[in-house]
């Protein structure tokens, strides 16, 4: 039986997802026992505590977040497979679960720009890997398409304080930003803050700032009216691929250990981004008006209703700011719900088909199948999470 040692903040939902790949894999793989210890609990006896611990349980392997002050050789020593998932920076002398955080940073800024921003930000934690590095691939994205001048960042928080910021300075950061401005965040939890902070200040989201968390925790991005949109990373298979990892670590001393990566997949759209980078207001209120009611049955004729402008007007006005008729948006808008929906649910494909206000399976599923070149349950089969 493999022991497994896993210490971590489980309030997190990045540390339930990671755990949640691990026993995907170990339930295949014969029976393994799974002790959660919580990060402070290794902060108040230290790393000497832990081993003492682990040792007394049989521990064959360790999965944790480390400060690098944390002497994470002398588990390793005791024959102790160690994994660290990078808390502030990542150890040189035992392989990390980290991540592509530059990608992750040009996939939000590419994002940005794809819609008319020429202004962009960043919200972030002070001297911490995986913060330092999103800004780092914001930034470049940024510059390489020819906005440098406009970028601007906000990195004066704690991650050991990640709850709290200075409202006072953060709210003249915020007035003072030009806008309309797509900010990026470290995190959906800074998000979530700068979510507050804009409402504090009487600053609108999105049609004056828009924003992109990271990690895609349900619970955060969906806390308020106002929803997060934020970039969902394969943290479950990375999970997966780390057990699969830690168990060739215990079955043969002399195997070379590399890094797991764990990759942006995609952003998961709500109310924060929809949003053009327009001063038309009424193309604003149309745009937030169809993803409001983007599970809904919606027409042109419904858009046009929600404006102070004709249907004429609304067209050619709605084209110019994003490039699409209103018809057309609505419809790539419903096909990318509809196949984040395959993903996220077990129904069957025509359940939610209505479930959107599509009354023919077929039609959606046809217009799926031009989009993403398969069909919907070849969709799901392709990214299925490992079991």
């Amino acid at each position: 039986m493999l022991k497994l040692l896993f210490i971590s903040e489980f309030s997190e939902s990045f540390t339930n997802k990671v755990l949640k790949g691990i026993v995907n894999y170990s339930s295949h793989r014969g029976q393994w026992s799974i002790c959660r210890m919580p990060s402070h609990y290794k902060n108040t006896v230290g790393i000497e505590g832990v081993l003492k611990w682990a040792k007394g349980w049989g521990t064959n392997a360790v999965i944790g977040t480390f400060e690098n002050k944390d002497e994470v050789c002398a588990l390793k020593n005791e024959g102790i497979a160690v994994v660290a998932q990078d808390y502030k920076k990542r150890f040189d002398n035992v392989p990390n679960l980290t991540a592509d955080y530059i990608g992750t940073g040009r996939m939000a800024a590419s994002y940005f720009i794809d819609r008319g921003f020429q202004n962009f930000a960043f919200f972030g934690l002070n001297d911490v890997c995986w913060s330092d590095e999103r800004c780092e691939g914001f930034r470049k994205e940024v510059e390489e398409n020819g906005f440098g001048r406009t970028f601007f960042e906000y990195i004066l928080q704690d991650i050991n304080h990640f709850w709290f910021y200075e409202a006072k300075s953060l709210s003249e950061w915020l007035k003072g930003l030009p806008k309309p401005i797509g900010i990026m965040t470290c995190d959906d939890n800074q998000g979530s803050l700068l979510i507050e902070a804009c409402r504090s200040a009487g600053i609108h989201i999105p049609s004056e700032v828009s924003i992109i968390g990271v990690d895609n925790d349900e619970l955060i991005c969906n806390l308020g009216t106002t929803t997060l949109s934020s970039i969902a990373i394969n943290i479950e298979e990375g999970g997966y691929q780390t057990a699969q990892m830690i168990e060739r670590m215990v079955k043969d001393p002399d195997f070379v250990a590399k890094d797991i990566v764990l990759r942006p997949i995609k952003i998961v759209e709500r109310i924060s981004t929809a949003a053009f980078a327009t001063t038309d207001k009424e193309i604003q209120k149309a745009v937030m008006y169809i993803h409001h009611n983007r599970h809904k049955k919606i027409s042109v004729k419904d858009v046009v209703a929600s404006v102070a402008l004709s249907r004429r007007l609304l067209e050619v006005r709605f084209k110019d700011v994003t490039g699409q008729s209103i018809y057309q948006y609505i419809a790539d808008l419903k096909i990318r719900t509809f196949a984040e929906m395959l993903l996220e649910t077990d129904d069957q494909v025509i359940n939610i088909a209505l479930s959107l206000g599509e009354n023919d399976a077929k039609s959606i599923s046809k217009r799926f199948k031009a989009t993403y070149g398969c069909s919907p349950n070849e969709w799901r089969s392709r990214h299925a999470k490992k079991d």
